[in-house]
């Protein structure tokens, strides 16, 4: 099997390849990302980029021809990762996130492949009720990015059929430990706060909902989700991924995090404006699906890691929120050095 990951010097991709290595030790695993952050793993991380047999450097919206040669199926990592670079780039995002995506997925099945799995978001449910939100329920986007996911899916699923399944893989909010770490994630935030400097400091009310997933059990669903068998007339799949005791408030977060680091200090600010990214998400299909791929790793566990890894990397930058370990601040240093285009296209060769 000859498997394409796009994104895989991102976050996620490095824990991915790791996944498909172990699980699928024959597969010829492809690479493309365009290295927005390829130089931002920590000292400790070691080849973060090791599984992969082949590396294309390149853009997604001017798609190297011979990444899709003889490809089975597509992982589809690549996109503008989060809400304050969507904010600052939304033009961008959507053209990333939305039409780059449908156009890699039209080129993949002309190619011949037989799978496409995007990295959708739960985000795209924004504020909801108590309620949790099932796979039927309203969307209801309120960023840039939420919004590319929807757009996304909606015109993914007329591609798929004819012996061409597309999953759109809704996921839970992303943290854990990864050899190409984000700091600019709820978990992995507050984490960074209690080793660097003994203090997480929250900076909403608290309140707001949020399913959590650790990037191993993404890599997990990946890897269901390539071989998923679709039924006669099901070639389409949008699916939340994460696991129903996975919903925390962002204040009960900050104290599972106080509890495995002790001495931490946590603070809230009352008069934040209030945060409407608040939902509770249920995955009992997702549970029904997949049971051979569910979740496994807990809270606790996370933290952990996470708090190993940054120790293993000499980490003690309080100030880390303008540090390098933030996506939006990296693509505003190569912006500052011209090396980007308003475009976030690389300006020179």
């Amino acid at each position: 099997m000859k498997i394409l990951i796009t994104g895989n010097l991102g976050y996620i991709g490095p824990v991915v390849a790791r996944r498909f290595r172990a699980a699928r030790p024959d597969a010829t695993l492809v690479g493309l990302d365009i290295g927005y952050y390829a130089g931002c793993a920590p000292a400790a991380a070691g080849r973060p980029e090791g599984g992969i047999d082949v590396q294309f450097y390149g853009d997604v919206r001017r798609l190297p021809g011979e990444a899709l040669r003889g490809v089975d199926a597509v992982v589809h990592l690549a996109a503008i990762s989060n809400d304050p670079i969507g904010n600052r780039f939304e033009d961008v995002t959507l053209d990333i996130n939305h039409r780059a995506t449908v156009e890699l997925a039209r080129q993949a099945k002309a190619a011949g492949a037989r799978a496409f799995v995007f990295a959708s978001s739960c985000s795209m449910y924004g504020w909801a009720d108590d309620r949790p939100r099932t796979e039927r329920s309203p969307l209801n986007p309120l960023t840039a990015y939420a919004r590319s996911k929807v757009y996304a899916e909606r015109d993914l699923a007329p591609l798929a059929g004819g012996g061409f399944a597309v999953t759109a893989l809704r996921f839970s909010t992303a943290c854990g430990w990864s050899e190409r770490l984000r700091l600019d994630l709820v978990l992995n935030d507050f984490v960074a706060g209690a080793v660097a400097s003994g203090e997480i400091s929250i900076l909403s009310d608290g309140t707001p909902w949020r399913p959590l997933i650790d990037v191993k059990d993404m890599a997990r669903a990946f890897d269901w989700a390539v071989s998923r068998a679709a039924a006669p007339g099901a070639g389409f799949l949008a699916v939340n991924v994460g696991r129903n005791e996975a919903n925390y408030q962002v204040r009960d977060l900050a104290e599972a995090v106080a509890a495995e680091i002790p001495g931490t200090r946590v603070s809230i600010n009352p008069n934040a404006m209030p945060d409407k990214r608040s939902y509770r998400v249920s995955f009992d299909l997702y549970e029904s699906l997949a049971p051979g791929h569910q979740p496994v790793v807990g809270l606790r566990e996370s933290i952990r890691e996470l708090r190993s890894g940054l120790a293993a990397a000499g980490f003690g930058d309080a100030n880390f929120r303008n540090s390098r370990f933030m996506r939006l601040n990296i693509l505003t240093e190569l912006r500052t050095k011209g090396l980007l285009d308003d475009q976030l296209q690389w300006t020179r060769p």
